[in-house]
């Protein structure tokens, strides 16, 4: 594994990459990628445990592969350009309070206050870029309490990793250490106390895995 390099500038989040979880949640396909930003302050390690104000409502789960960029990119000219910046991969969870997120989408209001509150992202330990030799088949699962509920796979994303590296960097300026989070498959649902999480990453020499829990 490799070690963080700094703390991010920003945290980028993909929403409705995978057709199965846009439709599982209603939402129309989109035609272009959904973009949204986690502060730093959102970031916490497999060592925190998860927790959220009961009063917010439900907090959804949402397994995503995540990228590291170490190299600095801005309007990147080439597919090949944009992942040559991308230094290290792991899983993280894009959590989110489901029922906040949907009172606020009716009332055509941002999501921030359902993604981006304290202890929303969490990422497991970085693992060098080596281990991924196909962008176009990367695999992943989530568990919760031994019992799979979701299984991602980037060759069923809407927009492929490198396109969105490429569309990223036009629209922001990608700082070393910055995240991209790309996206969830679906099953998402909501997280209970005392709730064991597994997320399993398959690289090319090993499966990386790593657990969490809910306080």
């Amino acid at each position: 594994m490799t070690q963080e390099i700094k703390r991010p500038s920003k945290i980028i989040c993909v929403g409705r990459n995978y057709a199965d979880h846009a439709k599982e949640l209603g939402n129309a396909i989109p035609e272009q990628a959904v973009l949204f930003i986690k502060p730093p302050s959102s970031l916490i390690d497999l060592n925190t445990a998860i927790r959220w104000n009961p009063a917010w409502g439900n907090c959804h789960y949402e397994c995503e592969l995540s990228l590291r960029i170490d190299q600095p990119l801005s309007q990147a000219a080439s597919k090949e350009q944009a992942l040559a910046a991308v230094g290290a991969v792991t899983l993280g969870l894009d959590l989110t309070l489901r029922d906040l997120q949907d009172q606020l989408k009716g009332k055509g209001q941002p999501w921030e206050r359902a993604k981006a509150f304290d202890g929303s992202c969490v990422l497991a330990d970085w693992v060098d870029v080596s281990e991924i030799t196909d962008w176009q088949h990367v695999e992943y699962t989530f568990d919760v309490n031994n019992e799979r509920r979701q299984v991602g796979d980037s060759a069923n994303m809407i927009f492929d990793i490198a396109s969105l590296l490429v569309e990223i960097s036009h629209i922001f300026s990608l700082e070393q250490g910055d995240v991209i989070m790309t996206g969830t498959p679906a099953g998402v649902a909501a997280l209970h106390s005392g709730d064991q999480l597994k997320m399993t990453l398959k690289g090319k020499t090993q499966d990386f895995v790593w657990q969490t829990y809910v306080s």
